[in-house]
């Protein structure tokens, strides 16, 4: 797990490669502080660098940037490939001897036999750039389900990327221009839409895509689909696939020379993760939680009654106002992208790290996989009324209208913007999931453009989570369309990016074992009615372990009491603003969100 970036270019900054590599290289220090490297071209067509968390192999030989040995190619890698030893022994039959005990090793090797169709036989996370010296070409791909970030910015023959957007800003190249379509879905979801970003023509590469990169040509393809087209399989036989996939997903993220943690919230997702660590496990395994002072919160007595029950050395983290306000300035210094989540991972990857854990494994992903939102009952009702309405225009749009303009909470107005528009499962999903209405966020996108007045089409943020539709080959219910937006969207552009940041603010891998390609080719052909069964049925059927006292408890997010904090001891971080006349900012996450995107846009221009 590190930190990546590099420079693509034919232009006279070829002349100032190492000291634009160093600034990139010092923006990513906190993600690899075991080692670091540099690498230029002879022809100074090429710069990479590298920042190393050595999970590995930790010696010497996993320095990056790594070569093949007659230097041909050059690769810089940051994430962990779980099959890497199966597909080293793959290679091996075919002659390649190796230096290294390295996945990145493995990677080099692959794209020189295979090329792009490397990316094909990769499990895992990752986020990596190839340099071919003989064809002056590079290879530049990212993970199928997006739980590694890689940002780009190009510029006539120029290309510029790196894990962190803050790392391409370093360099100085792009000119810091606030992107309307970013902040106008930051605005509407509360994380930035792939594949835009915050900054204006520095976009993220989609999850499951690929670049390639000559001269000043640039081509970009996706390389994975998911299949949901249904199967005949009984109840019975989809509980022992999913176990069976589950079992080797967590085997298969337990790949490590350093000890494996895991994040312990107390629901049922972190719950099943450390069950089935107890099946594949031997020995200590040390889990970690969040508690609170504030009873009506606190979570922490629950996550140390499940580590007694699987036997683990658990440590819990007492937050309070007044500790988790201390800890504000650090965590706003690591916001690489705005979004109102995040601060929960800031401080428990803080409790591993001090413990001196370098990986850890969280729950992520049960919800998505199978189910576990009110979205995937709401959404489908709320299409299907919308629906109905819609056959009686125009006065379902003037009652749309109405409610955008006159409704009294911010949920009935982001329903009103469900009205006026196609009645489709991701305009209800936007309104559901929504954080402003739409008339709110272009009220505040005014507010950022005084002197440029900024026209939004009313379809930019139904077109931004359907840019993803493509990821699956067939969708025969509105339930797997839902579960296709989560894992688009809320996942991927909120959950796993804040995951990935602000762990490795702390110099910290994790890994998120229910968030997994071969896990998802496996489950996703059983029928929705079965895997997106309410209340997470099938994964709960499928981990018998799962002790009944958790079971019976009502469903409960993992929250962090904000509204009491930003309305009292937290209120000078996050003072009144002046648009809170004309828009509610009430809700501590809408208040959150601006107040956040104001620091973080501080710090840019800073």
């Amino acid at each position: 797990m590190c930190g990546i970036a590099g420079i693509l270019t034919n232009t006279e900054i070829q002349n100032n490669l190492e000291s634009l590599m160093l600034r990139m290289q010092t923006a990513l220090q906190h993600r690899g502080p075991d080692d670091q490297g540099i690498y230029i071209s002879p022809n100074r067509q090429v710069a990479f660098a590298h920042t190393r968390l050595s999970i590995i192999d930790l010696s010497t030989a996993g320095h990056q940037p790594m070569s093949t040995p007659d230097g041909r190619y050059w690769i810089t890698f940051n994430g962990e490939i779980y099959n890497f030893r199966q597909l080293r022994r793959e290679l091996e039959t075919k002659g390649e001897q190796f230096n290294s005990q390295t996945d990145t090793e493995v990677i080099l090797k692959l794209y020189q036999h295979q090329g792009a169709e490397c990316v094909k036989h990769l499990r895992g996370m990752f986020a990596f750039a190839i340099w071919d010296n003989q064809e002056q070409t590079c290879f530049i791909a990212r993970d199928p389900l997006g739980i590694k970030p890689l940002y780009y910015w190009q510029s006539g023959s120029t290309l510029v990327f790196a894990s962190e957007l803050r790392a391409i800003l370093a360099s100085k190249l792009p000119k810091i221009a606030l992107n309307p379509q970013g902040l106008y879905g930051y605005l509407l979801s509360g994380s930035v839409p792939e594949p835009y970003t915050l900054i204006e023509d520095i976009h993220c590469l989609p999850a499951g895509h690929w670049l390639h990169w000559h001269s000043d040509k640039l081509i970009q393809q996706q390389y994975w689909q998911i299949d949901f087209t249904p199967e005949k399989i009984s109840l019975t036989e989809a509980q022992e696939k999913v176990r069976k996939a589950l079992i080797d997903s967590t085997e298969h993220h337990f790949i490590s020379d350093v000890p494996v943690g895991i994040f312990l919230s107390g629901g049922i997702d972190s719950t099943s993760v450390v069950a089935l660590a107890r099946q594949t496990q031997k020995g200590n395994l040390r889990t970690y939680s969040i508690a609170f002072a504030e009873n009506e919160w606190n979570e922490g007595e629950l996550a140390q009654k499940i580590a007694q029950e699987f036997g683990t050395d658990h440590t819990e983290y007492k937050v309070s106002a007044s500790l988790g306000r201390e800890l504000l300035p650090q965590f706003l210094a690591s916001i690489d992208q705005p979004s109102i989540d995040g601060f929960n991972t800031f401080c428990v990857s803080q409790v591993a790290h001090k413990d001196g854990t370098k990986v850890v494994l969280s729950g992520l992903g049960g919800d998505e996989f199978f189910g576990g939102y009110k979205t995937f009952q709401q959404v489908p009702k709320m299409l299907r009324w919308g629906q109905q309405l819609s056959k009686i225009q125009p006065i379902s749009t003037s009652l749309g209208r109405g409610l955008a303009l006159l409704g009294k909470s911010p949920r009935m107005q982001r329903l009103g913007d469900f009205l006026q528009q196609k009645p489709t499962t991701a305009a209800a999903y936007g309104s559901f999931r929504g954080i402003f209405s739409h008339t709110e966020a272009r009220k505040i996108l005014h507010y950022y453009f005084k002197d440029s007045p900024t026209q939004l089409p009313f379809s930019i943020w139904e077109r931004g989570i359907f840019q993803d539709i493509s990821l699956a080959k067939n969708l025969p219910t509105l339930e797997d369309e839902v579960s296709l937006l989560e894992l688009s969207c809320y996942m991927r552009n909120q959950l796993l990016r804040d995951s990935d940041v602000m762990s490795m603010a702390w110099g910290l891998e994790l890994r998120v074992p229910l968030v997994d390609k071969t896990l998802l080719e496996a489950i996703a052909s059983i029928p929705s009615t079965m895997r997106l069964a309410p209340g997470k049925q099938l994964l709960i059927q499928a981990i018998p372990e799962l002790p009944n006292w958790l079971l019976n408890r009502p469903k409960r997010g993992f929250f962090f009491p904000f509204q009491q904090w930003i309305e009292n001891e937290w209120s000078d971080y996050f003072p009144a603003h002046e648009l809170g006349k004309d828009i509610n900012l009430k809700l501590w996450y809408r208040r959150w969100s601006l107040a956040i995107l104001q620091y973080w846009w501080q710090q840019v221009n800073a």
